[in-house]
């Protein structure tokens, strides 16, 4: 019979010792430190898609940015058919926008060298489209009062480009930069050996694109933005007088510009004095439409 009359010790715990203390320790915090790490890792996933609102200007014919994301599937079929390789593709801190082709206009703008948006007919969804469908509305002021006249086809029998919508609008947005608005010419290459923009210039090859920096200007007042431009009419310059008294020019962005972001890619100035507002409408400019 059991109990304090038997004679027996009662039982004692084993006693664990140091070396297997430490060793459980050792174990809980590398597994809390997996733990963090799991976690970690996942936030980073998730933290750029709150933190992606660059705009970003698209290609040709992207539908509106939500509808656009929704519809590309990354394929980057757009970017294997530009020829001048102006579309790039969304990095890791895009978010939601990772792999989705986009333009950076400073360094490559789109200058139609493929004369009809090639990159809108590689499209194999409809993210890039000529026609946009009734239930995708157009955005008031993004559409275009009438189709661009490529000024690479002006003596063609059909010049226009089938564009509805514009990608974005250019903007004089450091007019003190702007070498016209001082009363300055320019000569020589407008960027430096390491840039590696290309451009169609019909006077050297009609259908080869060459380095920009291979191209040098000779002009008495600098009016590149305007003469570069591959849309007709889409900026000019427009006379005003200074505040003391001299005449000057200024550009002058017009309805008919589509951003395709060549004016932005050929300036001079560092940083450029015209940019390109992705996505911005004509009515935003403050200018009548």
């Amino acid at each position: 019979m059991s109990g304090a009359g038997s004679g027996q010790a009662p039982r004692q715990k084993p006693v664990v010792s140091m070396e297997k203390a430490q060793r459980a320790r050792r174990r809980f915090i590398r597994s809390v430190m997996l733990l963090a790490g799991v976690v970690g890792a996942s936030l980073l996933g998730v933290v750029p898609v709150f933190r992606a609102h660059a705009r970003r200007l698209r290609p040709p014919g992207a539908l509106d940015e939500k509808d656009f994301l929704a519809s590309c599937i990354k394929c980057g079929q757009c970017l294997q058919v530009c020829p001048v390789s102006a579309i790039q593709l969304g990095d890791l801190d895009e978010g939601v926008g990772v792999g989705a082709p986009f333009i950076a206009a400073r360094e490559q703008g789109c200058d139609f060298s493929c004369d009809a948006a090639q990159c809108i007919l590689a499209c194999p969804t409809g993210a890039l489209t000529y026609t946009k469908p009734d239930f995708f509305p157009t955005r008031e002021g993004a559409g275009l009062s009438r189709l661009p006249v490529l000024k690479a086809r002006a003596d063609e029998p059909e010049p226009t480009l089938n564009l509805r919508e514009r990608m974005g609008l250019a903007r004089l947005t450091r007019p003190e930069a702007c070498l016209a608005m001082q009363g300055k010419g320019f000569s020589g290459p407008v960027r430096d050996a390491a840039f590696k923009g290309r451009m169609r210039y019909m006077d050297v090859d009609r259908w080869k694109p060459i380095p920009v920096r291979d191209h040098p200007y000779e002009r008495e007042l600098c009016d590149l933005c305007v003469t570069e431009c591959p849309i007709d009419d889409a900026i000019a310059l427009e006379a005003f007088t200074d505040t003391d008294g001299s005449r000057r020019f200024r550009p002058v962005v017009r309805e008919q510009c589509v951003g395709c972001g060549v004016c932005e890619m050929i300036c001079p100035a560092e940083p450029a004095a015209i940019e390109i507002e992705a996505r911005a409408t004509w009515a935003a400019n403050g200018e009548g439409a």
